[in-house]
């Protein structure tokens, strides 16, 4: 559990996942849209009902322009400090990024440039935040197509500077991490070292697809083994952590999602086994490895050709279903095959805002 109370598997609220998520005994918490809400109308009777389980909710942005010369809109602020009042919102979260400048809306979440004057009006802006909201900030890091040129440190310098100077806690988005190793080749290990285990609030984890050279970050497509394989990296440093996943679009029959938590799941374990042995190890450091019944020593946990996440028997399950274990195809996704118990209810509904398709990150 982080300071702000979360734990376990979450999921990002969307009207076509509602019924799935109603159902879903065990969800850990929901990440809900601030731009797909009403700033002043009655909230969805789904939301309604997960608040009355006691599931917490965490309200998500992608408006403010953070890393925007300007400083954040007080009309912006207010509507997302009301709005997280009315859904009990353990916190807000928000991204490193700019979206718009002179007035123009850029439409995508940008990078934030790495300089000295970028991260003061960066961490500036923030702080402006964090005053008018009600409940805690927390930042995300983005994928991009593009670098600044002439950058005067690193990503996760980025990240620890913006941890210094201000008082918000950070969610990690693994997904964007593995687009920004793919494209500008990022060190990952330098990033989550940079992640101080009572800073972070919760992870982000989602599909994308390898196109024209780049990685794009659709939150359309199947996870990949790298997101995964990071999410792993991350629980090995830190232990347990409450990560969730994004699915903004095409959305999949419900075993296919019920199927990609269970590898979320999975790597989250994985990385446990891993922290605890390391730990053990740096308590024991004489102490020999355990061994087997017959005195063999444990294996390590299989790996893919690609060192990414093993395939064990799924555990998650989701009003009764069982995901088959997933198999990587020849472009890292997992096909997804039909559980040997199905969910209730048919494929779910494919409508998607159009001009939030690029935006979410």
């Amino acid at each position: 559990m982080t300071a702000l109370g979360l734990r376990g598997v979450g999921i990002g609220w969307r009207r076509e996942l509602a019924h799935f998520i109603d159902r879903w005994q065990g969800l850990g918490f929901v990440e809900v849209l601030a731009e797909h809400l009403s700033p002043t109308g009655p909230l969805p009777e789904p939301l309604v009902r997960l608040r009355e389980r006691g599931v917490p909710v965490v309200l998500h942005a992608v408006s403010l322009g953070l890393g925007s010369a300007e400083p954040p809109e007080p009309r912006r602020l207010d509507g997302l400090a009301r709005l997280s009042e009315r859904l009990g919102a353990v916190c807000v979260s928000e991204h490193l990024a700019f979206v718009r400048a002179g007035g123009l809306e850029s439409g995508h979440l940008l990078p934030v440039q790495r300089s000295e004057e970028a991260l003061e009006v960066l961490t500036e802006n923030i702080r402006l935040a964090e005053a008018a909201l009600p409940v805690p900030l927390a930042l995300e890091n983005v994928a991009s197509l593009f670098e600044w040129p002439d950058a005067a440190f690193h990503e996760a310098d980025l990240l620890r500077g913006v941890l210094a100077h201000t008082q918000a806690s950070l969610l990690l988005d693994v997904a964007n991490l593995h687009a920004q190793v793919l494209n500008h080749g990022t060190d990952a290990d330098a990033v989550l070292a940079a992640v101080p285990r009572e800073r972070l609030a919760y992870v982000h984890v989602a599909g994308g697809i390898q196109r024209g050279g780049l990685y794009h970050d659709t939150h359309a497509h199947p996870l990949p083994e790298g997101p995964l394989a990071l999410l792993e990296r991350l629980a090995a440093r830190l232990g347990p952590v409450p990560v969730m996943l994004e699915r903004d679009d095409r959305f999949p029959p419900e075993a296919e999602l019920a199927a990609e938590l269970t590898w979320m799941e999975q790597a989250l374990e994985r990385g446990i086994a891993r922290h605890a042995e390391a730990k053990h190890a740096r308590a024991h450091p004489h102490t020999e490895p355990s061994t087997t019944p017959g005195g063999a020593r444990n294996p390590a946990p299989p790996a893919t050709r690609d060192g990414a996440h093993p395939h064990a028997e799924p555990t998650t399950k989701l009003g009764g279903a069982r995901s088959t274990e997933p198999h990587a195809t020849r472009d890292g996704a997992h096909p997804h095959t039909e559980p040997t118990t199905k969910l209730s209810g048919a494929t779910l509904g494919r409508e998607f805002i159009p001009e939030d398709r690029e935006r979410h990150s």
